[in-house]
Parts: structure tokens; sequence; C-alpha cells
């Protein structure tokens, strides 16, 4: 059961991301920064539909970890944009 479980999140996320990979480039809209946010969205999305009631396997405990990274490397890419949108003189 397990590791049926491991494969539905997988392929959830590789799904997703193809999926925005996809959009991204056929409307002229990709970038590296929003390929990133629109894959963790997918991430986070497929965490919470896949994610067990009542008993937490190992592998989704690492999970975790990579949520928090994403969750880091959006504000790296929010502080990014927040600098870039702000005039020279204000930092």
């Amino acid at each position: 059961m397990t590791v049926a479980r491991q494969y539905q999140f997988v392929s959830g996320v590789l799904a997703w991301t193809l999926a925005g990979l996809f959009v991204l480039v056929a409307t002229g809209w990709f970038t590296y920064e929003l390929f990133f946010v629109v894959s963790l969205i997918g991430v986070l999305i497929v965490v919470e539909f896949t994610s067990p009631i009542h008993v937490r396997p190992p592998w989704r405990r690492r999970v975790r970890w990579l949520v928090l990274a994403g969750i880091a490397g959006f504000l790296v890419v929010l502080a990014r944009r927040t600098l870039a949108v702000l005039p020279s003189g204000v930092v």
C-alpha cells in the first residue's frame, strides 16, 4: 500500500509539473521563477490530496522537508521580485 501511495504522489507531482511547463511554454510566459512557483503549487496540492488520514508513513515525513525547501525558495523569488520593483534609492 505504501509503494502505491508513493507512486501516486510522484506521478501526481510529475503530471502537474509537466502540465504547468506545457502551459507556460504554450502561452509564452515561461520563466524559471514562474515555473518554480507553479511546480511548488502543484507539490502542495498533491501533498494535500494524497495525505493519509490516520497514519503517517516515514516517506511522508521526508516530504515535509521538500515543502519547507520549496517555501524557502519561494521566499527568495518573492524577495528578488520585490527588490526589482522597488526604486533604486529605497534599498
